[in-house]
């Protein structure tokens, strides 16, 4: 067990070496999903969450998902669909762990995949929770202000592997500068220059550009029907001070999700790392509700 309150482990999920890191050994399961950001993985998204959760009585898992963390990169790791390849490969990672019901929580690039994943496998899931997510707004036919200008949009196009390429994207999404320590963006930049890793960003992103030019694929990744008509009782929360998603995106969202609970409060976009003690309250209450 790590100092900071929790585990980390491996599986093979349907061929490829799924790396996870979580904590709790008795309760109900969690599955939580990190964002998108250069350097990302289950530890930099969920390590003030996953202790959190298992201190309240849950057992937490947090997935470096494909491309991410110390995940397999290898070729047939790689997310050659897309969105839709990170939520099968959660679907096998759950299979793998032997998780029947669950709740699911994800943030930002996450948070579609936990919908997504939620939208494809509704049997599996108690609840849901989603923190602020320009990717799910993208996916309901919204726009996102101030697209050309995003500075940290701008410095995940611009990504050059390096701890300060880290630090310009952190800069954008945390408002406590103070936690941007040079070991975090050390150690976020290591990650994202192992072996296979910008092969596997690549492959995303070839899919994203070919997604754009055929209907038939933006269909499959649209949420414009399925996420209106979903039952699983569902809460998304929103940072005020918002610089990477804006929040206008959250007030827009929640006028198209009825059947969401939306609550807005003080933070930047990744409020689980920015604003933990709050964050972890709100997830523990959503998740104890029966």
């Amino acid at each position: 067990m790590l100092a900071s309150g929790y585990h980390r482990g491996w599986v093979l999920a349907n061929g490829v070496r799924t790396h996870y890191w979580w904590a709790g050994t008795e309760g109900p399961a969690v599955v939580l999903l990190h964002g998108g950001g250069p350097g990302s993985s289950g530890e930099a998204g969920w390590r003030f969450l996953l202790p959190a959760l298992a201190e309240a009585g849950f057992r937490a898992y947090a997935p470096d998902q494909l491309g991410f963390g110390w995940t397999d990169a290898r070729p047939h790791a790689w997310p050659v669909l897309g969105h839709q390849s990170l939520v099968d490969h959660v679907h096998d990672f759950v299979e793998a762990l032997c998780l029947d019901e669950f709740c699911i929580m994800g943030n930002s690039q996450g948070a579609y995949v936990a919908a997504k994943y939620t939208i494809d496998h509704p049997e599996r899931v108690r609840r849901l929770f989603l923190v602020a997510s320009g990717t799910i707004a993208g996916a309901m036919g919204l726009e996102w202000p101030g697209r050309d200008t995003n500075a940290g949009l701008a410095a995940i196009r611009d990504y050059d592997y390096t701890p300060e390429g880290i630090r310009r994207f952190l800069d954008t999404v945390v408002n406590d500068k103070a936690s941007i320590t040079d070991e975090l963006c050390r150690n976020r930049a290591e990650l994202s220059n192992r072996p296979g890793i910008r092969e596997a960003t690549q492959a995303f992103q070839d899919y994203q550009a070919r997604m754009q030019r055929e209907p038939k694929l933006r269909a499959r990744y649209s949420l414009e029907d399925s996420l209106p008509k979903l039952s699983i009782p569902t809460k998304f929360i929103w940072g005020k001070q918002d610089q990477f998603a804006p929040v206008e995106m959250g007030y827009q969202l929640a006028e198209r999700l009825p059947n969401v609970e939306f609550e807005y409060i003080d933070g930047n976009h990744q409020m689980q790392t920015d604003e933990p003690a709050q964050v972890n309250r709100l997830v523990i209450e959503w998740f104890q509700k029966e």
